[in-house]
């Protein structure tokens, strides 16, 4: 049997183990408590910069297209004319066998005779199309014979009947393939603003070998000193404003 003595030691120790427990399992609930904080104000930190993004975006998204729907008639002109005539000379529309176009609508600089020369040379050219019926809408491109066949679509944009063939990536084609996107506005690094329904970035998302042909076009007045991207955001490959 244990002395008293020893029994008061054996007590003694089991309340400072106990002691040292529990200021223990204080310290790591602390420094948890401590780390949510910091979690949470990171959170609410990237929030913010997330709000200040967007509302950054949205902001030159606005002034650009103003600057854009402000454009003389011989302005336009001028920029679909250079625009045509760098596209139809640049070595991808050359060597390519697939278009990956886009119709262009209000403001935005035309696509017309591009689409029209892709065409004549027997080109297989693809349009978008915006398929409803998801949780978001999504885009697709659909093959053409001609810009006559178009019909009034998604927010009056002309578009494809959905009723032809439809593109489908194959990373094998992407070399013989030339994809031109819109945008609201461009910059020297690449980046692009779209028209806040990321239509683009999601169905270039997933297809790299495609993202390596893609060519942004606007008027030279969509070319800002720097856009503000997210890791979401795909960038042309090239950017050609004139």
């Amino acid at each position: 049997m244990l002395t008293k003595i020893e029994q008061q030691k054996t007590e003694q120790q089991k309340a400072e183990q106990q002691k040292t427990e529990r200021q223990k399992a204080e310290q790591q609930k602390t420094e948890q408590l401590k780390t949510e904080q910091q979690k949470t104000e990171q959170q609410k930190t990237k929030r913010q910069q997330i709000e200040q993004q967007k509302m950054l975006k949205q902001s030159i998204r606005k002034t650009v297209l103003q600057a854009r729907d402000s454009l003389t008639m011989e302005e336009r002109e001028r920029g679909n004319i250079l625009l045509t005539e760098r596209i139809l000379g640049h070595q991808w529309f050359y060597c390519s066998e697939i278009l990956l176009g886009f119709v262009n609508f209000g403001s935005e600089i035309s696509t017309e005779e591009i689409i029209k020369e892709a065409l004549r040379r027997g080109k297989r050219v693809y349009v978008p199309k915006v398929l409803r019926g998801g949780e978001e809408p999504q885009m697709g491109f659909y093959r053409i014979a001609s810009l006559e066949e178009l019909q009034s679509g998604y927010q009056g944009i002309r578009e494809p009947s959905g009723c032809s063939e439809e593109y489908v990536y194959r990373a094998e084609e992407a070399e013989h393939t030339l994809m031109l996107m819109p945008g609201a506005a461009f910059d020297g690094f690449r980046g692009r603003i779209g028209y806040g329904k990321g239509f683009y970035d999601r169905f270039l998302q997933d297809k790299p070998q495609l993202q390596l042909r893609t060519i942004g076009v606007g008027y030279l007045c969509q070319l800002v000193e720097e856009l503000p991207m997210w890791e979401q955001d795909v960038r042309p490959y090239q950017v050609i404003c004139v």
